[in-house]
């Protein structure tokens, strides 16, 4: 069995300049021979870069255009449309933010996109809101879609939606399974934590800078980790996302055709003990043409307290850090980051 401790040590003294592509076929084989082996694929791309791709991820590719082609729309609806949903009129981080609503990186004077945000949904997941009462500070709450009355193409909008969640959220539990092999656990060791997950996913317009001038203050978004166990993203054409390796040079994550990036989250890094490596990023502004995504911030079930299993603590690795419920520590990241949103 590989010692994850030592392992992780020493690529500390390594570094990466590319990100790596990881072929998901084996995810789906009835032969865990193949599922291992895909899993210390997995395994080393988490403990080095912390990002990778992944290609024949089974998401249909007409899925993921007529998200697209829905995001495109969305924002360029009228703003008096757009704040029929304004993350404002939401208890729970759900709805629109306006251009510059929120400031990832507090050195700099606010992000430069446009996002649409939604959670779980109780059309894609009903036990989960059956019992969110009892959850603690992060709940599961209803999304907010536009209404008809107010735009004629907002069920098509809600629809593409949530079917591209659906999709996504059972690529996310594919994925589980390969991150706890490549941790030397029970391939089913994230199961019972994940029945009702903290899937965030959120549409994002990066608006091209047509002429204007380049204020570094002013990024796509600013250099950051995100907070979940991993995040699936999927890009368009236009490039941006930037990864900050060790040396802290910026590595371009450049678009792929019909790939998904996945990054691992400050939330799994500390349940790792630090293990996995939860990396820095950012997005360039877009100087002429629009750039559009989609992240999808994959959590555990908010009640979950983050506890690193045996195999990423040693004698000489105690725990490093508190513990704390899943939902606590999301929730707490979510309020610094937004709260630019309700001022």
């Amino acid at each position: 069995m590989t010692d994850l401790t030592r392992l992780s040590e020493q690529l500390l003294e390594s570094d990466f300049d590319s990100i790596p592509i990881i072929d998901l076929t084996d995810a789906y084989s009835l032969d865990v021979r193949k599922r291992r082996a895909l899993a210390e694929v997995v395994r080393d791309a988490c403990l080095n870069a912390g990002f990778f791709y992944v290609r024949n991820h089974g998401v249909p590719l007409s899925v993921v255009d007529e998200i697209f082609e829905q995001s495109h729309t969305f924002f360029d609806l009228p703003a008096e449309i757009k704040s029929t949903v304004d993350i404002n009129k939401s208890d729970n981080f759900r709805g629109y933010m306006r251009l510059l609503s929120s400031n990832t990186n507090p050195d700099n004077k606010g992000d430069r996109h446009e996002a649409f945000n939604l959670g779980l949904d109780p059309l894609v997941h009903p036990e989960s809101f059956e019992q969110s009462e009892k959850e603690g500070e992060l709940k599961h709450s209803e999304n907010l879609w536009p209404d008809q009355k107010d735009w004629e193409g907002a069920e098509t909008f809600k629809q593409a939606n949530l079917e591209y969640y659906r999709q996504v959220l059972t690529l996310g539990y594919k994925l589980f399974p390969l991150l706890a092999l490549a941790l030397n656990l029970p391939e089913n060791f994230f199961e019972d934590k994940t029945r009702h997950p903290a899937a965030i996913m959120r549409l994002l317009y990066y608006p091209a800078l047509d002429g204007k001038e380049v204020n570094e203050l002013m990024p796509g978004i600013g250099a950051h980790t995100d907070f979940e166990c991993f995040t699936i993203l999927r890009q368009d054409g236009v490039s941006g996302l930037q990864v900050q390796n060790r040396k802290g040079e910026w590595i371009d994550a450049i678009p792929t055709p019909d790939t998904f990036i996945v990054n691992i989250g400050d939330q799994l890094q500390r349940w790792t003990n630090d293990i996995f490596v939860s990396t820095r990023h950012r997005v360039l502004p877009t100087i002429s043409k629009d750039r559009y995504s989609i992240p999808f911030f994959f959590g555990c079930d908010h009640d979950v307290p983050l506890i690193p299993p045996k195999t990423c603590i040693t004698e000489d690795r105690p725990a490093r850090y508190d513990v704390m419920t899943a939902g606590a520590y999301v929730h707490m990241r979510l309020s610094e980051i937004y709260a630019n949103a309700k001022e």
